[in-house]
């Protein structure tokens, strides 16, 4: 499920607030959104996962609620509460929910020309 509409500018939010949990379902809000890269809040319900994917951008993710386990190339990390982990363009990656969480992903799509 996403969300595509942007967090309004120049108001105070609290980050892990402006996104739920829904039951079965990875929910996907979009904070800012450019040509030039995104920031999305991104809450996954225990057992949930996005597919294996591969960016050609390096990808910036935060754990802002809860715990996720990131593979990267194969190799798994477990990331909690406050913890962060770049995964780097071209690499094969999963988030996977073993129990819920909540993260932040920012993606810089220039200075790869």
């Amino acid at each position: 499920m996403e969300n595509n509409i942007e967090v309004e500018k120049s108001k105070v939010f609290i980050i892990v607030e402006i996104i739920e949990y829904i039951p079965n379902a990875v929910v996907i809000k979009t904070i800012i959104k450019k040509t030039t890269g995104n920031v999305t809040a991104v809450s996954f319900d225990s057992g949930e996962n996005l597919p294996e994917k591969t960016l050609p951008f390096d990808t910036f993710i935060q754990i802002i609620e809860g715990r996720a386990e990131i593979l990267i190339d194969g190799n798994s990390q477990t990331l909690e509460t406050g913890q962060a982990i770049i995964i780097p363009a071209h690499s094969k990656n999963v988030i996977k929910a073993n129990e819920r969480f909540k993260m932040i992903s920012t993606i810089i799509k220039s200075g790869y020309e």
